[in-house]
């Protein structure tokens, strides 16, 4: 089948215009296709934005349904699940116990820490994924990407056609940092460690005389770090978190930067 025929038959079978039994080798070729990298959830277009195919996060979801719970053994490792593993990939440093689901593309040249990468979900070729660091699913990690210790980047399947997690090449995630609900961090850009994005988050660039707000985006080479701001209650006023813009990237911090670099360039203290 060509790609167009298999989200056809996805597209028919989700809505329910076939049975969902008819599309068993669309829904599996799909998945074989965001294995290998061919498809991808997210895709960026040559004006800058970027495509989100919902056929693909339906794909996912009624290959979830037609799969069966089967004990999956990996090495010492025994599971349960309806998701196979995947072995070792070509060209890619997968350090144990690192965890890759089928259905998930990783490029050669990354490296894989002790860390968790979702079904559906991209990484470029020179990222590190650091140790317990989290692949949400569909998310879209670029390259040179470095997803510091424990980094939370989460993970959407529904509704079908909501923005994934984008994290455009070369930005820095620093350790503890929480990206979720589509949040788009914009090339080499850098997020201080314990930084948190919703889609509701303030992200506030203070570096001006006047403070500008964005809600869902980091521009690219933005330099950010945990805030707080003050807000009316009921019970008085009281400080919510938010994410604060400190400046830029400098020319002297490239994309294989630390964070305590970017940040003394700033004169912070994080």
């Amino acid at each position: 089948m060509t790609s167009m025929q298999i989200q056809k038959t996805i597209e028919a079978a989700f809505s329910g215009a076939i049975p969902a039994a008819d599309a068993h080798a669309a829904v599996s070729e799909a998945i074989a296709l965001l294995d290998a990298g061919t498809i991808s959830l997210a895709e960026p277009l040559a004006d800058g934005s970027w495509a989100v195919h919902g056929w693909i996060q339906q794909a996912i979801l009624l290959y979830f349904r037609q799969q069966q719970m089967e004990v999956i053994e990996h090495g010492p490792f025994t599971y349960h699940d309806k998701v196979p593993l995947k072995t070792a990939v070509e060209g890619v440093r997968i350090v144990p116990p690192a965890t890759v689901r089928y259905g998930a593309f990783v490029e050669a040249g990354a490296v894989l820490m002790p860390s968790y990468v979702n079904i559906g979900s991209h990484v470029g070729s020179g990222t590190m994924v650091d140790t317990w660091a989290t692949v949400g699913s569909g998310a879209w990690i670029g390259r040179d990407v470095h997803l510091s210790g424990g980094v939370g980047i989460g993970g959407v399947l529904e509704p079908p056609g909501a923005r994934p997690v984008i994290i455009e090449d070369g930005a820095f995630i620093g350790s503890r940092a929480i990206v979720v609900e589509g949040v788009h961090v914009g090339a080499e850009a850098v997020l201080g460690a314990g930084v948190i994005l919703t889609a509701s988050t303030r992200i506030i660039d203070v570096s001006g005389d006047q403070p500008i707000e964005y809600y869902g985006e980091v521009p690219a080479r933005k330099v950010v770090i945990p805030g707080t701001r003050p807000r009316q209650f009921p019970a008085g006023v009281f400080n919510v978190p938010c994410a604060l813009i400190i400046g830029e990237r400098t020319a002297s911090t490239d994309r294989k930067t630390s964070l305590n670099s970017a940040l003394r360039d700033l004169a912070v203290d994080v």
